[in-house]
């Protein structure tokens, strides 16, 4: 696993899912955005934290009834209780809400131990009192069903597939208002620091569009008069 600087981890705070997609489509990655989830609630600041997995399978009838819950070495139970703290917990449940990957009960306890998020591409029972959780929480959306009705918790913290989206253990969640996305471990600094950059850039051309300005020649940048009015633009707003 890639150790990632806490720095940046501050960066990815900053800016939005889709600034992050462009930094990694300049990079031939076209694929890290967990397709068709959403946030519970949407909380107007970003969960960053690396990934923490648990991948379900296709029930078998005969190995997945209530009983099961009363083991405490269910990987949907243990999972939550191994979930390191300021990691984000990743579920796999096969892109199919129509039965749960948890509920309320067990994502508080999640947030109790110091989750910094929760991402299924399957739905959540008690969706209402998850979206009301500090705790940032994304799905497909809200399904009553256990999960035991369809799936099996099956693998723990090992390569998943999340809404498509390929996720490695360590690799870095970020989640805002819109969606999710993944980053390889590998590259997060150097993406962080350039989304920062375009970041800043962003914000100088959304207040010159305001102002009346074309978007030609300024976004992208090809005209040398608007990296002169940025550079003045940055110095004048410390950024």
């Amino acid at each position: 696993m890639t150790d990632v600087k806490p720095e940046t981890l501050d960066k990815l705070k900053t800016v939005s899912v889709a600034t992050l997609c462009t930094a990694l489509f300049k990079r031939g990655l076209r694929n890290q955005v967990v397709q068709d989830v959403r946030p519970v609630k949407a909380k107007g600041e970003n969960m960053v934290g690396p990934a923490f997995t648990l991948r379900y399978m296709p029930a078998r009838e005969d190995r997945n009834t209530l009983a099961e819950f009363r083991n405490p070495e269910h990987p949907q139970r243990k999972a939550i209780e191994d979930c390191p703290p300021g990691h984000v917990f990743v579920m796999d449940s096969r892109q199919d809400a129509y039965a749960a990957s948890a509920g309320d009960i067990l994502i508080t306890r999640l947030m109790v131990r110091g989750g910094a998020g929760v991402v299924t591409d399957g739905g959540f029972r008690d969706a209402m009192r998850i979206g009301e959780l500090e705790m940032p929480a994304y799905h497909n959306r809200p399904s009553s069903p256990t999960n035991l009705t369809i799936n099996e918790a099956i693998d723990i913290n090992v390569p998943i597939g999340c809404g498509g989206a390929p996720v490695f253990p360590g690799d870095i969640v970020v989640g805002d208002d819109d969606s999710v996305v993944i980053i390889p471990a590998h590259m997060a600094d150097e993406i962080a620091d350039e989304a920062v950059e375009m970041t800043a850039y962003e914000d100088f051309v959304v207040e010159q569009v305001k102002g009346g300005a074309t978007i030609i020649g300024l976004y992208p940048a090809t005209k040398d008069e608007n990296l002169q009015k940025f550079a003045e633009w940055r110095k004048a707003n410390g950024r």
